[in-house]
Formats: C-alpha cells, structure tokens, sequence
C-alpha cells in the first residue's frame, strides 16, 4: 500500500520542527480555495465548486507559500518526504491535468496529516491538573479543523477515485473517463492512499462513515475485478488491496459493512436496472464478489445480526422506524437469506450449528424499536428453516429453544443422585425467556406443521404445570401459557387435540408432564422456577399432595376448556369423558375385584388400584366439566347426537341399580328427554340431521329391550320410532317428555320454530344453546305459576315472547297473579318483569302504577333476599318515575310501618324501605332538593328510633341523602349537626355511633371546598365533636370514621388556605 515517511531513510525533518496538525489543515484549505470572481457566489453554498482554472492557481499558490513562507518549510519537508514514497502522487501532482493533479496533492497533504497526527497520538499524554477535566487526546482536531479534512476527503475522492471506477461502479453521466491504460494506475495509487489514510481512528472515521462504499468498490477492482480493469497493476499489488479490503470489513461497523455491500451488489438481476446513490448496474463479478463477502460477514461471531441490523437498520426512529417494523416483506427476505445456506460453507450441517443460535438470540434484543422487526426476522428463518430442513432445524433450533422445558419435563433422564434438593434446575429468567420465545415463535409465528406441532407436544405437559401453578398464584407467565395451550389446542387435529387434553388430565400418556422430582417455585421478579425437591417420606402427605396436585390440575384444565367452547373442542372432551365413563363402568362389571377374591396376587392389586385411581379422575373431570362450562357446551346436532349416544351406551352396558341408581335415571331421563326436545320442535331438523340422529336407533333398540324401567323402554321405542320416520310418527309419549324438557305447557301444542332454539338440555339439566340457530320462547315461569296457584289458561292462551316490547292485559295479569308464587325464583322473576316493564313505559302498566306499588311493598316484607331485592327495585323505579306520587307514601309507611306487624319485623321493613328511599334519591339526581325536607325530617325521626339498627341505618341514609344535596342543605344543616353531635356522644349502641361520625365524613366529602360556605356556622362544632370522637371513643371502627373526617377535613381547609398557584395570562384589547 502506500509508503509513509516514517519509513523513510532520507527524511530531512530532523533539521526542522515537525508541522503542527492546524499548518497541514491550513495547507488543505488553500488548495480547496474558491476563486473570488467565478466560484464567489458558491463559496457561501456548503459545498462550494472548483473549475480547472480555480484549481491550478491553488496549486501554484501553494507551491509558492511552502517555498517562500515562513513557517512552512517543516510542511514542505514532510511533503517531500511524502511524495518520494508514493511515486504515482508525486507523478500525478506534477501532471498537466487539473483534477488529478489537485487529488494528487489532496492526497499528499492528508498522508502528511496522518502522520503527524500518528506521531502526536503516540508521544505520552500530559497529566492534567488536580480538580481540573482531563485533556483532549493530542491527535484531536477541532470542530473547524474537522470540517475542513471533511471537505479534503470528498475532494480527494470525487477527484481522485471516483472518476477512475470502471462502467457499473462510479457515476453514470460524467466526464469521459481516462483510457484503461493510466485508469488502473491513477486508481491504484488513490485507493491505497485513502486505505492508509482509514488506518488512522481520526482520519478513518470521517473517511469511512461517508466514503465507504466507494473506497470498497476500488478495492474490489484491484484486488477481484478482471484482468483488463488492473493493466499495469502487478500480482503482489492485487494481493496487498484484497488484504486493505478484509481488513476495512473487519474494522468497520459490521451493519454498515453490510448495508455498503449490498448496495454494491445492486438489485437481483431480473430486476429492472435501478441505479442507487450515483452508482450503475453492477457487474456480474461484483454481485459473486459481494455475495461472498456478505456470507463471510454472516459467518462472522454475532454475523446474523449484523445482517439484519444491516438490511433494516437507517430508519432514524420514530415514525420511521415504526413503518420499517410493519414491512414485513423486507423482514421476510431476510429471513429467507438466512435460511439458504451459503455456497462457501463447508456444509449445511455446519451453517446451521453455526447460525442458529445466533437466530435465536434475535429473539432476545432489548431495543424496543427493532425488537419487533428482530423478532419477526428470528421467527420467519425458524419457519422457513422448519420447512425445508425439518431434521436440522428440530436439532439446532428447536430443542435449544425448548431445552429448559424439556430439561424438567418427565420424559428427561434426571441424575437424581447428583441433584440435592432445592437445587435450581432452570432459574427464573431463563423459564421466562423460553415461554416467551415459545410464544414468539409458534403463536406469533402461526404454523403449524407436524413438526411445530410435535416438538410443541412434547413441552405441553410442563407449559399446564406451569399454567396451573400461575393460575393459583400471581404470575405474568399465566397468559403466556394460556395462549400456548390455546394454540395448539385450535391448530391442531381435533383427534390430536383430545388425546393430549387426556394427558394433561392425567388419564393418558401421549403429553410428558413434568418429573415428579421437579416443582414449580414463585420468582422474585414475578415469574416462576423450577427446583428439585425432596422425595416425600410420610405417606399420607405424599397421597395429600397428590390429591391436592390432581385437583389443581382438573380446575385449571377446566378454566382452559372455557376458552375453547366457540370450537366445539369444550364439547367434544365433554363427550369423550363420558366414553371414558362409559368403558370404565363396563370394566368393573367384568373386571373382578382382588381384595374379595382370595385368589388375588399383588399385580392385579396394583392394576386394580390403577384402575380405580383412572375412575375417581374421570369421575372429578366430569364433575368439573358439568359444574364450569357453560351452557354452550354442545355447539351442533352431531355433538348432541354423541352425548346422548354416550349416555345410552353407558344404560345399555350399566343399568341403572344400587346408591346412584336414581342419578343414573335422571340423567337418562334427561339425555332422552333431549332427543325428545329435537324431534318435538325445539329444532327445526333438516334431512342430514336425521342422519346423524338415526345412529341412536340401535342403542334406542337395545334400551327398549333390556332396560328394567318399563316407561323408559317405552319411550326408547317411541324415540326410534320417531327417528326412523323422520318425525311423521311421533307418539305421545315423545310429546310428554319434549314438553317436560322445553318448559312447555300441556296441551298447547308445538309452536313453529324458525330454527334451531338457543336452548338444549346441557349436562347439569339446564338448557345449552345450540350455536348458529335460533331459540324458541320457553314458559318456565308460567309453569310454576300454574303449579302454585292452580291457573289454567285456555288453549288460546299467548305465550309471552323474550322479545315482546309489552305483554298483553292477560300476560300483565298473569304478571301479577306469579308475583304472589309461593316459590322464591318464580316471584322474583315475576318481579322483575314488573320492574322492566315499568322501565320500558309500558302504558298498560303505568296504568296500574298503583296497583305494582301495592305488589312491590307487598313483596318488600318477604323474607328471601331475593324476592324483596327484586321488589326493592320495581319500588326505586317506580318512584323515581313518579316521584312526587310515591315518595309521600314510602315516607309514610317509613315513619308508621302499619299496625299489627311485630317490632323485628317492622324494623326490617323500615330498613329496606330506607334502601328504597336511597336508591329513588340517587336517581333523581339535583332534584331530589325539591323532595329535601320531608326526606331529612324522616331519617331524622329515624335516627331516634328504639331500635339500634334503624338508628344506623337512619344515620347512614342521612349521610349519604347530604352528600348528594351538598351546598343545597341551607338552614337545616343546624338540625342535622345537633343530632350528629348528640348521638356521636350519648348513644349507647357502638355501630350507631360509628354511623353518626360516618355522617360528618359524608357530609364533607359532599360539599367539598364549599365546606367553610355551606357549614361556616357549625364547622367548629363539628371540628370540636371530631376531636372528642378521637380522644374519648372505645370503639376503634368510630375512631377510625373520625380520623377520616378529620382528613377530609384537614384537606378541604388546606385548600382554602393555600389555593394553587396558577400562571394565567390575560390579554386586554385596548379600546
């Protein structure tokens, strides 16, 4: 490369001082000089432009101050010194042409700068003085000195080396180029000089942070490019720029160094020719070139990123960088190069061991602003990789991404000998990671090939351990886990799918769980870790800890079948624990029992046992299912069809006899009650659905014959007899149970259905609907009405539509008649029909607004919570409508409860009509002020009640009735001061004492800032009763009210006293 003059033995700068760094910037800036006429105008542009003429007359005038001027013959002496080592400058320098010439002295005068500065960086630095900063290095330059080597550079390269780049690399329009013959040389000497110029840290990074490209693309020429491009150029020349070439990839910035590559390499060659920054089409020796240079710097350590920050990288942040993370099409390209392995490597085996773990720490960068493109980059290249090498890619991806889970999981050969315990065998931070990398690639990624799916499967077992233990604790990883499971639930098979739902339940082993060894432990960071425990000595805690882990385990396997109703997966376990259920039944009737025979040896005790174990499971699994999921369980006929299949199996292999024969009965009563509720209307049945029904034909068939109850074998014939023909044929008896099971009355025939009704008997005896299709109307509450007061309407009689906006005078009537049911769930769903028709202004019931008055306060007095909550709510509604017509009867019948009731009883009615009176004041709103008086006049009557609960609840309604008047209160504050203030110190009752203190809190909370307005004549009584209240009151429930008045209090004056400072600026318009 190019020679320095440290090297060489004629320097004749001992005799003179070495030029200091400012002499050589002071050299540059005259040789870049504009001229004061022509170039006047652009030299205050940034980037002045020099003619030919401009250019010689600098040089001259140089050459004239370093031979004249004083100072400036030590820079005359390193020039020369310079020049005698670089033949080719000191050639092109003393050549006729202007730019060449002019680069050629740019270039000389750089080399004497980097040597200066060299010389200055390697002499010791000097101690700074105490206290005072530390010096700048010795080779630093200033800002003004920066710019102007800045300006050097771009000069010394647009002259020097881009005019000399062959067709393809430098500019596309220009001046003519030289002839091959001096091109090759010209460019020789220019890129060597610029390659000892990056050497140097001050001059290289200005240098190769905006020349880069061009300086790779000389160096690509000479050292690769073909023989015709490198005329006159010899092979140790050629040898020493591709080592210049390595070494500059090797320094720079490894993204930048890729993002410069690439766009030497210029778009694929069946793109369309799309030159970028200034540079033509490349040439086919460069694209080979650059493709191999850009492999090398993926094979690099820490090499993918590079490529990837390379190829992504440049968007500024901001909104920019938000747009580059959404183009997913870049990301996707670079995950396609990463996944095609290069032509110099030595296999496809060693790119992957050597690649793949840098991928999946693409996985783990903290930036957030490139972490979604990084991610998106990582999970494409699994994927791609997953599918065209899967074998390589389960080896060197994915098991070391599921390594930790599979290092706990049960099918890992444990050392338990040389594991103690408590020893941590995957800590916090690295369980987190992989569940989150997990995420990332399956559920983000969403593919879901037999290969994602199978190496999922075999972690499935310690992702629900840890699901289940986050679910009972607080843990961030419990979302993750869901959507995993989730997941795989929905994407794979369904077979698939229920075979490993078994296995998470226990019942199978297609999903290893986690090595009974190994326990879930909280993290300190909110996560979770995986220890080793001790084996557990005393029995019955071992078989505690197993039931417990069992039961944890069907709960949290529940709460995630809840998620997979809309899919029908819900519904299908649902079923195929009902088989299980089935075929365990029919084990135990042929199976005998070893601990009765006295033949039986020690292994068919343990299978028996076994058994029995995998029955109790079914047995909770069932019970859970039945209990938690909801009434959408079955979301078609088929699933309907299988249930009902399972149930009838399970009476035809069992039937019903012994302790659970009556369950058994009720639930075949039930699942045929169901086939009956099919064909009697509740569905409206197509062709194909009598399809599926007719598999029940032969289990209704056998049924018919084998089942001891003579009416269940006649409705099991009925049944077939009506699936066979299509429904034509239905008997009666299929009539019966469709009525029993829809609700309907008798006799009031089947109602055209539109489609298939929301409702289907579910598993627990209630109605589950049937997704996609319609429901139609069920009468449960008329039944019961009926039941109870022996009503029997004509056959004519309309049954109430959910959808009606208002019943009819005789559904209204019947409204009425049902509020008055002896059962509990009747009355109050009566009520609270009543109570929406009055909401929806039904004028039918706004007509008999007196007579639900009478109903609502009538029911009021019942004892079921319930049944007076639901009046309690017809009352407040009806009220708040009509306030000024039922506020003065509530008020009345508050004061004077009626006679001849007992003292207990009245009390409680006064309470919940004190409950009525709050929920009409907090609906009227601000006009509750025109009802005040009579409203405090009566709670404070009620305040002197006998009864120490009617106290309290007085006092509570008067706080609260306060708190909504606010600043509204006036003059009758004084009466609820005196009465506060009296019972907070002389009632002998704690908790109405406690309800007076609470008033005031209330009452200050209410007013709020207006407090020194509303309360300036009792504010001190109140304040004195307050302290009083602290100092002197046992119950510690009142001295804690009194200290949050105090609070509330102290807060509201704090206010007063110290308002907020607040900037305003005020603009007056002048008249």
């Amino acid at each position: 490369m190019a020679c320095t003059a440290d090297s060489d033995p004629n320097m004749a700068g001992g005799a003179d001082p070495e030029p200091e760094p400012g002499r050589v910037v002071e050299a540059l800036e005259l040789l870049l000089r504009p001229s004061s006429d022509r170039d006047s105008a652009a030299e205050a542009a940034q980037e002045p432009t020099l003619c030919s003429e401009t250019l010689r007359k600098n040089a001259a005038a140089l050459e004239e101050r370093l031979s004249r001027a004083a100072g400036w013959a030590s820079l005359s002496s390193l020039r020369a010194a310079v020049l005698s080592c670089n033949p080719a400058l000191a050639a092109g320098a003393a050549g006729a042409e202007p730019g060449w010439a002019a680069a050629c002295g740019l270039l000389v005068l750089l080399l004497c700068l980097k040597e200066r500065l060299a010389a200055l960086a390697a002499a010791p630095a000097a101690a700074a003085a105490p206290g005072a900063p530390p010096p700048p290095a010795a080779d630093t330059l200033s800002a003004g000195q920066t710019r102007a080597v800045q300006r050097a550079l771009r000069a010394a390269v647009g002259l020097g080396l881009l005019p000399h780049l062959p067709p393809g690399l430098g500019p596309c329009p220009g001046p003519p180029s030289p002839p091959p013959g001096p091109r090759g040389a010209r460019l020789l000497a220019a890129t060597a000089a610029l390659a000892e110029l990056a050497r140097l840290p001050a001059l290289g990074a200005p240098l190769l942070a905006r020349h880069l490209r061009l300086l790779l693309a000389g160096l690509c020429v000479l050292g690769h490019g073909p023989a015709a491009l490198c005329q006159g150029i010899s092979e140790a020349e050629r040898a020493r720029c591709r080592e210049a070439l390595q070494d500059i990839l090797d320094r720079v910035y490894q993204p930048l160094a890729v993002q410069e590559l690439l766009v030497l390499q210029g778009p694929p060659k069946q793109s369309a020719p799309c030159p970028q920054a200034g540079l033509g089409p490349a040439p086919a020796w460069l694209r080979r070139l650059c493709g191999r240079l850009l492999s090398e710097r993926l094979l690099r350590p820490n090499g993918v990123q590079a490529v990837v920050r390379g190829v992504l990288e440049g968007t500024g942040g901001g909104a920019g960088a938000e747009a580059a993370a959404l183009d997913w099409r870049k990301c996707d390209a670079v995950a396609k190069i990463l996944a095609s392995c290069p032509q110099q490597c030595l296999s496809l085996e060693d790119y992957y061991r050597q690649v793949c773990p840098q991928i999946l720490d693409l996985l783990h960068i903290q930036d957030k602003v490139a972490a979604r493109q990084f991610q998106r980059v990582a999970t494409t290249t699994v994927l791609t990789m997953a599918r065209e090498h899967p074998q390589l890619a389960e080896r060197h991806l994915l098991q070391p991404l599921l390594s930790p889970l599979l290092r706990c999981s049960e099918a890992a050969e444990l050392a338990v000998e040389d594991l103690a315990a408590g020893t941590m065998l995957v800590p916090e931070a690295e369980l987190g990671s992989c569940v989150e990398d997990v995420l990332k690639v399956y559920v983000v990624g969403n593919d879901s090939s037999s290969l994602l799916l199978g190496s999922l499967q075999s972690v499935l077992g310690v992702v629900f351990s840890l699901y289940s233990f986050a679910k009972q604790n607080v843990s961030y990883l419990r979302s993750l886990c869901q959507e995993i499971l989730l997941w795989f639930l929905e994407k794979a098979e369904r077979e698939r799918s229920l075979a490993v739902l078994e296995g998470l339940a226990g019942l199978g082993s297609t999903v290893p769980t986690l090595h009974p060894r190994c326990r879930v432990c909280a993290g300190s960071e909110g996560g979770a870790a995986i220890a080793v425990e001790d084996t557990i000595s005393d029995e019955d805690e071992a078989l505690y800890q197993k039931i417990s882990s069992e039961q944890c385990h069907v709960q949290s396997l529940v709460e995630l079948l809840s998620h997979c109703q809309k899919s029908g997966l819900t519904g299908d376990f649902f079923i195929h624990c009902l088989k299980e259920l089935t075929q365990v039944a029919a084990e135990d009737e042929v199976a005998p029992n070893p601990t009765v025979e006295p033949g039986g040896n020690l292994l068919e005790l343990e299978q028996d046992q076994t058994r029995q174990e995998r029955k109790l499971l079914v047995l909770q699994l069932v019970a859970a299912l039945c209990e938690s999921v909801s009434d959408t369980v079955f979301t078609d006929i088929v699933q309907v069809q299988e249930f009902v299949a399972a149930v009838l199996q399970r009476a035809c292999v069992s039937p019903a006899r012994g302790p659970g024969a009556a369950a058994e009965a009720q639930t075949l009563a039930m699942a045929m009650g169901l086939v009956a509720a099919l064909l009697g209307g509740a569905v409206q049945l197509q062709s194909s659905d009598f399809s599926v029904l007719k598999r029940l034909v032969p289990l209704l068939e056998e049924l018919s014959h084998t089942y001891p109850e003579p009416l269940t074998q006649e409705l099991a014939l009925d049944l077939r007899i009506a699936i066979c023909t299509h429904g034509a044929c239905a008997p009666g008896a299929v009539g019966a149970a469709a009525d029993s099971v829809l609700g309907r009355k008798p006799g009031m025939g089947v109602q055209s259905p539109a489609g298939i009704p929301s409702g289907a008997p579910s598993p627990g005896g209630s109605r589950a609907p049937l997704q996609h299709r319609h429901s139609s109307p069920s009468a449960r509450g008329e039944k019961s009405t009926e039941q109870s007061t022996g009503h029997e309407p004509s056959a004519t009689d309309p049954t109430p539509a959910p959808c009606a906006k208002s019943p009819a005078p005789a559904g209204l009537q019947e409204l009425l008649v049902s509020a008055y049911d002896p059962q509990p769930p009747a009355r109050a769903a009566a009520l609270r029909h009543l109570a929406s028709l009055v909401t929806q202004r039904d004028p039918e019931a706004l007509r008999l607004q007196e007579k639900l008055l009478q109903v609502f306060l009538e029911n009021v007095q019942h004892e079921d919570a319930f049944v007076y909550l639901s009046a309690i709510q017809g009352v407040a509604l009806l009220s708040s409508e009509y306030p000024e017509r039922i506020l003065p009867i509530l008020l009345a019948r508050y004061e004077c409860p009626g006679q001849g009731t007992e003292d207990a009883v009245a009390t409680v009615t006064r309470m919940k009509l004190g409950e009525v009176l709050m929920r009409v004041t907090r609906a009227l709103g601000d006009m509750v002020f025109q009802h005040r008086e009579p409203l405090i006049r009566a709670f404070l009557r009620g305040a002197r009640d006998p009864d120490g609960a009617l106290r309290a609840s007085s006092l509570s309604n008067l706080g609260e009735l306060c708190q909504h008047l606010g600043f509204q209160l006036g003059s009758i504050v004084q009466e609820v001061t005196c009465c506060v203030t009296a019972i907070a110190q002389t009632d002998p009752k704690a908790e109405v004492r406690r309800a007076a203190v609470h008033v005031v809190v209330l009452l200050l909370r209410g007013l709020s800032e207006k407090v020194t307005e509303v309360l300036r004549d009792v504010l001190l009584d109140l304040y004195r009763l307050l302290k009083h209240v602290v100092t002197a009151e046992r119950d510690g429930a009142t001295v804690l009210h009194a200290q949050l008045a105090l609070e509330e209090l102290d807060t509201v004056m704090r206010r007063v006293l110290f308002p907020p400072q607040t900037l305003e600026k005020k603009i007056v318009v002048l008249p």
